[in-house]
């Protein structure tokens, strides 16, 4: 009887302790895995709720709309990224870190801002639309006072300033792909030549800026090729002359 007893504590005890441990897990459990509540707001009148946003869970591509109260539910688990979005409105992108519910203030898209386009008009010649309040105004030339500067003169010579780097880099850009391409490793092994009459071709035939801007993409062999047949047309005698090509605009 008294071993009977004892069993009965024994089992009373261990069902209070799965019982207990069962109360425990379950938040843990359903912050793990579970739903995701809340409510959606107009950012600048909070007590504004959005109805028919969209929220949806990206990482499991569960998606829902929000009713008339601007009220949500979605599955959702700990880790997933949640995204709340309404046209008109920036979406907001949340990433969970608890179940909690959630009040969520979207912001006005200032792309969505109406932009109210002025169309011309044609106005009657006989309606004076004179204010008879107005006060007469005086044009102001900020030139000629407190030290002014003509912007427009400055703004031409900054520009030329700009056309001017611009053309500086471009031409580095271009004699830094003449380098690259056109060595003495790439005329060797195309031509086979070596030694002075390698040095003699590069010298006059290494193509120019302009050359390389007017044809793009640039084709090294084909000019190469044709170049050499040009050098072997001129007399031994003549090949240590200064370059044939002359650099035009480069």
């Amino acid at each position: 009887m008294e071993t009977i007893y004892c069993e009965r504590t024994l089992n009373l005890s261990m069902s209070r302790k799965i019982l207990a441990l069962f109360l425990f897990l379950v938040p843990i459990l359903s912050q793990a895995q579970g739903v995701l509540t809340g409510n959606i707001f107009d950012n600048i009148n909070r007590s504004t709720s959005i109805e028919g946003a969209t929220v949806k869970n990206l990482t499991s591509k569960a998606l829902t709309l929000t009713d008339k109260n601007g009220h949500f539910a979605i599955s959702a688990k700990v880790g997933d990224l949640v995204s709340f979005g309404m046209t008109g409105y920036q979406t907001d992108t949340v990433y969970l870190t608890k179940l909690f519910p959630k009040n969520i203030y979207l912001r006005v898209s200032v792309n969505a801002l109406n932009t109210v386009n002025v169309t011309s008009t044609k106005i009657s010649p006989f309606l004076d639309l004179k204010d008879p309040n107005a006060m007469p105004t005086r044009q102001v030339d900020y030139s000629k006072e407190r030290g002014g500067l003509r912007l427009t003169l400055g703004y031409d010579k900054f520009k030329k300033q700009q056309a001017k780097i611009k053309e500086l880099e471009e031409y580095e850009h271009f004699n830094e792909e003449i380098n690259d391409n056109f060595t003495e490793e790439f005329v060797k092994d195309l031509l086979k030549i070596d030694s002075a009459d390698l040095k003699s071709f590069m010298r006059l035939f290494r193509p120019t800026v302009a050359q390389v801007r007017a044809e793009r993409p640039f084709n090294y062999a084909y000019y190469t090729a044709t170049a050499y047949r040009a050098w072997l047309k001129i007399p031994v005698n003549q090949r240590n002359r200064p370059s044939l090509l002359k650099p035009i605009n480069n």
